[in-house]
């Protein structure tokens, strides 16, 4: 697996992205980022290809401050689920928070059953759940979680 930057524009990318766009407005979940914004300058925008160049998931890094983060859109294509591409997406965006000097990043997930998974993940990785950051208010579909780095 090589996980690198890339443009959210690019064709397979933009499809994943649309896909997982309409599932969180399905969910009612309305703070995934589309394209244009994952596009702008405060976003790192990664994508885990495979050996073939195949795309396997993507993720995001979104600037809160010079030592907060926050990890947006981390999405695994349905043909590469538990291989570890988003474990390993997660990898990605902590070694280049601590590049920028980050020394914290959060997160914001749902509470519904579609996003257990995610949630398990997260906790594995020693994120621990807290209060909404940034511009999150409360809302009872949402659960953010921090960890320092």
């Amino acid at each position: 697996m090589n996980i690198a930057k890339a443009d959210p524009n690019e064709c397979d990318i933009a499809k994943l992205l649309a896909g997982h766009l309409d599932e969180a407005e399905n969910q009612d979940c309305s703070h995934a980022f589309g394209i244009k914004r994952l596009s702008q300058d405060d976003i790192h925008f990664f994508a885990a290809r495979d050996e073939t160049h195949a795309l396997m998931g993507v993720a995001a890094l979104k600037a809160l401050g010079s030592d907060h983060g926050e990890i947006k859109s981390v999405r695994t294509h349905d043909d590469f689920l538990r291989r570890g591409v988003s474990r390993a997406l997660m990898a990605k965006i902590t070694i280049a928070a601590k590049e920028l000097g980050m020394n914290r990043l959060s997160l914001e997930t749902h509470s519904t059953l579609a996003y257990a998974a995610a949630r398990a993940l997260y906790e594995k990785l020693d994120y621990n759940y807290c209060d909404a950051f940034g511009d999150y208010g409360d809302d009872p579909l949402s659960v953010y979680m921090t960890k320092r780095i």
